[in-house]
């Protein structure tokens, strides 16, 4: 069952999400929402959810990365990013500790902000704690895309958007953004963006 992803503007994806307990990790209600946010996820598709953006203000977060979204990337762009593939898995009450600053500056776009991008810079390397969906404690340690994934969806549970984080100048639609910018180096986007917000 796909659900509606609450875009910006609605207060859902502004309060900050309660951590589950124990009980509720374990519960069929908590099962189920996960696979419909899989669901969700995938018919989007994007590469990560978070409960705030279905209306659940809940600390739980989906990712997967899958290697077909990388399709339409080259060899270098890949390779600038650090991407590569993800797979699917769950993130519950997570901890995120910075292991870099927020120096890598990269487009960003998200499924509450449909159509539209802009530049964020974030830590090129992170360490999550949190729980999986068994209520495990799981501890991950991530670098390049998938560290920017996991800052984005964390983000999410905290009330916060990219837009709160990004270049203001660098704001974009995505058409725009494949017309004007997808085959620029991180560092021409620096030279054009940063220092300027």
């Amino acid at each position: 069952m796909r659900i509606k992803i609450a875009s910006v503007g609605e207060p859902d994806l502004r309060g900050e999400a309660r951590p589950l307990t124990p009980e509720e990790i374990r519960s069929q209600r908590i099962r189920d929402l996960i696979e419909h946010m899989r669901e969700t996820l995938s018919d989007a598709p994007g590469v990560g959810l978070a409960a705030p953006q279905i209306g659940e203000p809940l600390q739980i977060a989906i990712i997967e990365d899958k290697a077909e979204y990388h399709a339409n990337l080259s060899g270098a762009d890949l390779a600038e990013r650090e991407r590569r593939p993800v797979p699917f898995h769950v993130l519950i009450n997570p901890r995120i500790h910075f292991v870099s600053p927020p120096e890598v500056a990269f487009f960003e776009g998200c499924l509450s902000l449909p159509g539209f991008t802009g530049i964020v810079p974030r830590a090129g390397r992170v360490l999550v704690e949190a729980l999986d969906h068994l209520g495990q404690s799981v501890r991950i340690e991530a670098t390049g895309w998938y560290a920017r994934i996991l800052q984005h969806e964390i983000d999410h549970l905290r009330g916060t958007l990219y837009i709160d984080r990004m270049w203001s100048r660098s704001f974009s639609s995505v058409e725009n953004y494949n017309r004007h910018w997808k085959s620029t180096t991180t560092a021409e986007l620096r030279q054009a963006f940063e220092n300027r917000s």
